[in-house]
């Protein structure tokens, strides 16, 4: 009777160990996985977007790509 109930308790022991460590598992919830940097638009991606949304006008498009690519004379 003695090792019945020892044994029993042994037997819940390791069942909370188990559950405590699936809970706190690596691969749950992305621990141990570094994140993952946001991707950031260029600037020309944005003025793209902006002009696909029809935010900007053909010239006023082409302008500013001309001045973040630096193919336009300075003035």
């Amino acid at each position: 009777m003695l090792f019945g109930g020892l044994l029993g308790i042994l037997l819940l022991i390791a069942a909370v160990a188990a559950i405590v460590w699936l809970v706190r598992a690596p691969w749950h919830a992305g621990h141990g996985v570094p994140p993952r940097p946001e991707k950031t638009s260029s600037g020309l991606d944005i003025l793209e977007e902006r002009y696909a949304c029809g935010e900007l006008e053909r010239d006023e498009f082409l302008q500013k790509k001309r001045d973040l690519l630096g193919d336009g004379a300075a003035t």
